[in-house]
């Protein structure tokens, strides 16, 4: 079960960090049609850098050891855009094929916090 777990936790989170790293860098330097994505969901351009930025951030401190509570705050970041990104889809009434991508980055963020090994858990039973 532990072999399995830790499987699923690498596999998870090696998509995530692609997926969030490609995102992010190109939503930082706003190329790869994120102009327009951003634009027809009515967000300004300047919300394409934070996040860019913030997502790359995420993927370094959830693949580096150790930083367990900065940990917890990245996959809470990556599921707060996520989840944004999902809903502002639906909202402005996109077609789920446009919401896609978001709800799959979202399920893996949700799969590699469940399944992260217990060195990069907050252990709060050490009273």
């Amino acid at each position: 079960m532990e072999k399995r777990n830790k499987i699923i936790y690498w596999i998870t989170t090696v998509f995530l960090s692609i997926g969030m790293t490609a995102g992010g860098v190109q939503q930082m330097l706003q190329i790869g049609g994120y102009n327009e994505i951003v634009s027809s969901l009515g967000y300004p351009l300047y919300v394409l850098s934070i996040l860019g930025v913030w997502k790359l951030l995420g993927v370094v401190t959830i693949l580096i050891p150790r930083f367990l509570l900065l940990k917890e705050w990245a996959y809470a970041g990556f599921f707060f855009a996520m989840s944004g990104a999902f809903i502002s889809h639906l909202a402005v009434g996109q077609p789920f094929t446009e919401a896609l991508p978001s709800l799959i980055l979202l399920s893996v963020t949700v799969l590699s916090w469940y399944f992260r090994p217990a060195d990069r858990k907050i252990n709060f039973n050490n009273n």
